[in-house]
């Protein structure tokens, strides 16, 4: 006896949405997609503008560690899809990638939209359907609404999969309207923070104008797990780039629980205390400041001016308060970036809303993924695999629940 096609709709066509489509297109189904912006995967593109940075290649249980608190939730997940995995995937969409020597697993050709247009053109190819300029604006059972330029309509699915997003860069499709949706439905959400964000420092107005857009490299971030190096820019208004965002949850939740955090920069990784302290002594005690930290230590420009911004009366230090300061110098942080300028966010539906499936407990037959689920990681390939991950995850949830044969 032949079995009826299942409908499946799928709102969101960010990475989340569209692995799960490709999931459930391979299981027969008859997959639509959803998504409120003219054209598919905005935020996925804007990632990509630079360098796609798909996933990471370190060993999966420490890349599993990442994800801190929503390990143990997404760990079954990021088991079935792995980065290894996605680096297969991709290569299979003609985006053969490489592993930079950080790690981070790029496409060669270094940018999102060439993968884009061959993943639409297979998701075309095994019958996806894509409905763009669909906003997503209440839920009845398996009954979707939807505002279209067309006017209202109504959809019926079989089972629903959401990959609406965060609350981060609206302008690209991630605004979190889907919140009060969900209020109405008593689905529980954790409140969003900013994740991956810039913070903002009192900075005097001099050393603005002289130095935002510097960077600082070469440098090291010290925390109570020790040193870590790598470099980040002075802005505007204050701090960000890859060192900032790696310890950006630290920051933000002191912020929160004490209104205040400082971050603290090691300026010389490469030189001990002692070292720095020695060098300077050799120096003549006549020379400018400038030029004792520019023969003792090579320190120049945007490092030697945030030492003086941090300090200002360094030049009257002894060698070793001053070998101190170098080592360990504190940046007041006053407060986090603004959600929307975020590269991601913390919060979102709660785990406890959720089975092993992904599936609402309270609904039976609706699924979310992706960025709408209460998890963070910092950057570096670990936001996207997740998004892959728990997109193929709630498919499988789907398949399960309709009880199809799961090909994935």
């Amino acid at each position: 006896m032949a079995t009826t096609q299942k409908t499946i709709a799928i709102i969101g066509a960010g990475p989340a949405g569209l692995t799960a489509a490709e999931v459930l297109a391979d299981a027969n189904c008859d997959v639509h997609i959803f998504d409120a912006m003219p054209s598919p995967a905005r935020k996925f593109l804007w990632a990509g503008k630079s360098g796609l940075n798909l996933t990471h290649a370190e060993p999966i249980e420490k890349f599993k560690s990442r994800f801190g608190l929503a390990r143990e939730q997404l760990e079954t997940a990021l088991d079935t899809f792995t980065p290894t995995d996605i680096q297969r995937w991709a290569d299979a969409l003609n985006a053969e990638t490489f592993v930079g020597s950080s790690g981070r697993v790029f496409p060669k050709k270094m940018k999102a939209s060439p993968l884009l247009r061959e993943w639409l053109r297979r998701l075309e190819a095994k019958g996806v359907t894509l409905h763009l300029r669909h906003k997503w604006v209440s839920f009845d059972g398996k009954e979707l609404k939807f505002e279209t330029p067309d006017g209202k309509k109504l959809v019926q699915a079989d089972a629903i999969i959401l990959a609406l997003g965060g609350a981060s860069y609206k302008r690209l499709g991630s605004d979190a309207a889907w919140v009060p949706i969900f209020d109405q439905l008593g689905i529980k959400i954790a409140p969003f923070k900013p994740a991956n964000c810039g913070f903002e420092v009192n900075w005097s107005t001099h050393f603005v104008e002289r130095f935002a857009g510097a960077p600082i490299k070469s440098v090291a971030i010290v925390t109570d797990e020790g040193r870590k190096k790598g470099e980040f820019i002075i802005s505007n208004y204050g701090v960000e780039g890859s060192l900032v965002y790696a310890n950006a949850a630290r920051y933000r939740d002191q912020l929160y629980a004490k209104c205040e955090a400082s971050l603290t920069v090691d300026l010389l990784p490469g030189k001990s205390e002692q070292q720095i302290a020695t060098a300077l002594d050799r120096q003549n005690k006549k020379q400018s400041f400038s030029n004792r930290l520019r023969k003792a230590l090579r320190l120049t420009g945007a490092k030697a001016a945030l030492l003086r911004e941090a300090h200002p009366n360094a030049a009257q230090m002894d060698s070793r308060e001053l070998a101190r300061n170098i080592k360990n110098l504190e940046i007041q942080l006053e407060r986090t970036r603004p959600i929307d300028e975020a590269i991601s966010v913390a919060g979102g539906v709660k785990w406890s809303e959720l089975d092993t499936h992904f599936m609402v407990e309270r609904h039976p037959g609706l699924f979310v993924s992706g960025e709408m689920i209460d998890w963070e990681a910092p950057t570096g390939g670990y936001l996207l695999t997740a998004c892959f991950a728990t997109g193929r995850a709630a498919a499988r949830g789907a398949i399960n629940y309709l009880g199809l044969t799961n090909k994935a």
